[in-house]
């Protein structure tokens, strides 16, 4: 837990009589550094079905950690209450899914149905996703004869729009946002892993593209020895690469077409016990470390910039596939028991339920509050109820007289959450209660923000200027009260890591007048 707060900056001001403790509380009932601030439920907002702002300066800077929520009042139970957070999704299968994304969410248990976005191209299914400068991308696995994987941008309804092809190879494998950048990762997909008849694309992968607008991509460099990219992320300002495939690969990006091949992670040797170099695929960011899953022997490996710490076999697992982090702990989904595990400390892990009668989880994410996962061999949702129990949400995939359907890969855009399946080709998206979204990474430095609900209509602003609006929904009759306290600088997606300050919560809207008068007083000033 990394958030700051400064007692004499961060006035305790909740305004129109929403608690009885509208005053500053005394000195030491205040936070010390890094101890985000609990306020009990019995002190804490009672919002209802009243109109509510959020108004609060936050600064995130770390480039080794990622962040959390600003505010949040949410009963996991009741499936009841709101979040205000900077969200960040590495680890999602390959890609790095969303990137300092600004989201305000409510909900008072009001599942979605999922609604069908289409097939981009000519997909088998699309090996990754990320959302960036407000929209969604979809790199796909194309393995027919003649076709290629490329990237596709999320036009609505069941559209996509061609961004083009990369290398020729039959897979865009990743996607990631670096320094206001869309960079992907290409391979060969081998499609017999997926119990399908093997691609007659034969064309290597293995390079790093950057974006540049229309269908044009700029070179980046390939990856020595890969024939597939298996996962794309930033830690510590920097972009790091790993190996789909044999032999183990993990390479940071120095400019240019240049990579550097940095030490491999170790591990047992499953016959023998020796220690042997093992494939690192998805990569996330947790509390100042990358983490990498592993497709050798069921392990987690860590990394602090330098070397690699053995984080310990997941269960009775052969491989992991995923990561998130959920209420500050990190979470890994696994092959072959379709179970997901959270880390208690490096080497021990928690066995937190089986999704369904699955065998495999993959895409996996906290969306506006939930824990969610999407699975093997038939391709579905589900939302975790707490306790090692889950909900199965939808079956997004009933391709006929095939082995394997999955949920490949996750992101959230536009309020929604995005889900890719195999072998239909077909992206779902759904969502949970309500949530309004700033799809844009929010830049370093201090920012004001201010997050707006309405019976009809939720909206974000930051440093003055409205920079997102939901609309189009009746939220009358939600009541958001729980039992749940109000946690500043931490919540279900974990702590801030940053600074907060000058918080104020109104039981009214704020007019853009008064947002633009709080977002004019800047820390320090």
């Amino acid at each position: 837990m990394r958030t700051r707060f400064t007692p004499s900056l961060l006035p305790w001001v909740v305004a129109c009589g929403l608690s009885a403790s509208a005053a500053e509380p005394p000195a030491a009932a205040w936070p010390q550094v890094d101890k985000p601030l609990v306020l009990p439920a019995g002190q804490a907002p009672k919002p209802g079905r009243d109109d509510f702002s959020i108004s609060v300066w936050a600064r995130a800077d770390a480039a080794d950690r990622i962040s959390g929520d600003l505010v949040s009042q949410y009963d996991p139970q009741k499936r009841r209450g709101f979040h205000l957070t900077l969200k960040s999704h590495p680890g999602v299968t390959a890609s790095q899914a969303n990137w300092r994304h600004l989201q305000f969410g409510i909900d008072d248990d009001k599942p979605g149905a999922w609604r069908d976005c289409g097939r981009p191209g000519r997909a088998l299914f699309a090996f990754a996703m990320a959302t960036h400068e407000g929209a969604l991308y979809a790199g796909t696995c194309e393995p027919g004869a003649g076709d290629t994987g490329r990237v596709y941008r999320y036009a609505g309804g069941e559209q996509w729009t061609d961004c083009g092809s990369l290398d020729g190879s039959n897979s865009v494998t990743a996607l990631a946002a670096h320094e206001g950048a869309l960079y992907a990762g290409t391979g060969r997909y081998r499609v017999a892993g997926s119990a399908l008849p093997e691609s007659e694309n034969t064309q290597t992968g293995g390079r790093v593209y950057r974006y540049d607008g229309g269908t044009s991509w700029v070179d980046c460099g390939r990856l020595p020895d890969t024939e597939a990219v298996g996962g794309l992320v930033v830690f510590q300002g920097r972009l790091f690469a790993s190996s789909l495939y044999k032999p183990a690969g993990f390479f940071r990006y120095e400019g240019g077409t240049t990579w550097t091949r940095l030490p491999d992670a170790m591990g047992p040797d499953v016959q023998t016990g020796a220690s042997t170099p093992k494939r690192v695929v998805s990569l996330t960011v947790h509390d100042g470390y990358l983490y990498a899953s592993s497709y050798d022997g069921g392990r987690v490996y860590r990394f602090d910039g330098r070397a690699w710490t053995d984080c310990g076999q997941v269960g009775d697992n052969t491989q992991t596939y995923a990561f998130t982090s959920y209420e500050g702990a990190l979470h890994v989904a696994t092959w072959r028991s379709g179970r997901v595990f959270r880390q208690e400390d490096a080497g021990r892990w928690t066995d937190i339920g089986r999704l369904g009668e699955e065998l495999e989880v993959m895409g996996m994410m906290v969306h506006n509050g939930r824990l969610i996962a999407g699975t093997l061999p038939h391709a579905e949702v589900h939302a975790y109820d707490g306790d090692g129990r889950w909900t199965l949400w939808r079956r997004l995939d009933h391709t006929p007289n095939v082995q394997y359907r999955r949920a490949w890969t996750m992101a959230e855009h536009a309020g929604e959450v995005f889900c890719s399946t195999l072998p239909s080709g077909k992206v779902w998206a759904a969502r949970h209660g309500r949530q309004v979204t700033w799809d844009h990474a929010l830049p370093p430095g201090w920012h004001h923000i201010a997050a707006v609900k309405t019976a009809g209509r939720l909206a974000l602003h930051v440093d003055g200027r409205q920079v997102a609006e939901s609309t189009g929904f009746d939220a009358s009759a939600w009541n958001l009260d729980s039992e749940a306290p109000l946690r500043l600088g931490n919540g279900m997606n974990g702590p801030f890591n940053g600074q907060l300050r000058d918080l104020q919560i109104h039981r009214r809207v704020l007019t853009g007048t008064e947002i633009q008068a709080h977002a004019s007083k800047k820390p320090g000033q």
